[in-house]
């Protein structure tokens, strides 16, 4: 959705941006030019083989391209570390890549015999097979339908507990299978699990929902926020976390502090989220869940009361 990105950022030359998932490098690449010559781009990602091609694919932007191996929830820090105040721009492209699914080693696709790992950052020590090999039957369940919405996670679980230890993606699928029955129609039935034991082991859920509050607080008046999400999940996130900020207060009465200062953040620019079209589908069938939504920072407003009291305080204009 490299387009429909550009026109919702709305990069302009000198402009100061932040490809918090920069993967291989194909949006930070399409922003650069839009920023050019003097404009900046801060790209982050937990995987650090992602870094390296992405390095090597925006070489020709020298030192207007700042690349660092972590993961958003850890914004804040990697700008202040690298003496970036205010930005003009946030992207977040979620999920998984094309390259970590195709890679056997790195164990997050049903499809292809490897480790049970599913870990983008490989300095991190848990691994789906520890999950998967550890968590009790009921832990298993809750797990797998939480983060995979699966109606057969207590059979599925119960699979899982009468065959481990689980070490391979091929040992998972066939828990799965044993659970539910094999492959039929366009969704694999292992599909719900995987993406269950993929985000509980990356803290996927909580990781976003850390990215997006410093983001947003990071932007300057006028600056944007776009989020490509994959699943309903990642997109209740989003959609939940935008509409808060576009309220006039979103601080509960008794925190210590005000992260708002009492005004109003955000205005949502997108209604509903917006699909890709039908070519790009065509061309990459695997952006047909993509959804993004954005945002743009508003200019300071005057601060108003939090609610409570007499009448509602947070109307706007």
């Amino acid at each position: 959705m490299a387009e429909e990105v550009l026109a919702y950022l709305v990069p302009r030359p000198g402009a100061v941006i932040v490809d918090a998932t920069v993967g291989e490098g194909g949006h930070a690449e399409a922003l650069l030019r839009r920023i050019a010559p003097a404009g900046r781009l801060i790209g982050l990602d937990r995987d650090a083989a992602a870094i390296l091609r992405s390095e090597e694919r925006l070489r020709p932007f020298g030192q207007n391209v700042i690349l660092r191996q972590a993961s958003f929830a850890d914004l804040d820090q990697v700008l202040d570390d690298a003496g970036v105040g205010p930005v003009d721009g946030v992207l977040f492209d979620l999920g998984v890549s094309t390259r970590q699914l195709l890679e056997p080693a790195r164990g997050f696709s049903f499809e292809r015999q490897g480790p049970l790992d599913m870990r983008m950052d490989l300095r991190q020590t848990t691994t789906a097979a520890d999950l998967v090999n550890t968590m009790n039957e009921r832990e298993l369940a809750d797990l797998i339908y939480r983060f995979g919405e699966e109606r057969a996670s207590r059979r599925i679980a119960r699979q899982i507990v009468i065959r481990r230890p689980l070490r391979t993606t091929r040992d998972l699928v066939q828990a799965v299978e044993a659970a539910v029955g094999g492959a039929r129609g366009r969704l694999h039935p292992a599909t719900r699990t995987f993406q269950a034991f993929r985000i509980a082991t990356n803290a996927e859920l909580d990781t976003l929902a850390r990215g997006l509050l410093q983001a947003i607080t990071r932007l300057r008046p006028g600056g944007r926020l776009c989020v490509i999400a994959f699943h309903s999940l990642e997109d209740r996130i989003v959609k939940q976390t935008l509409a808060r900020f576009a309220r006039a207060c979103i601080c509960p009465p008794d925190a210590p502090t005000c992260i708002c200062g009492g005004r109003r953040l955000l205005r949502v620019l997108t209604k509903k989220p917006v699909a890709p079209s039908l070519a790009e589908v065509r061309l990459n069938p695997r952006a047909r869940s993509a959804r993004l939504r954005a945002a743009e920072r508003l200019d300071d407003l005057p601060a108003v009361p939090k609610r409570g009291g007499r009448g509602r305080s947070d109307r706007t204009p």
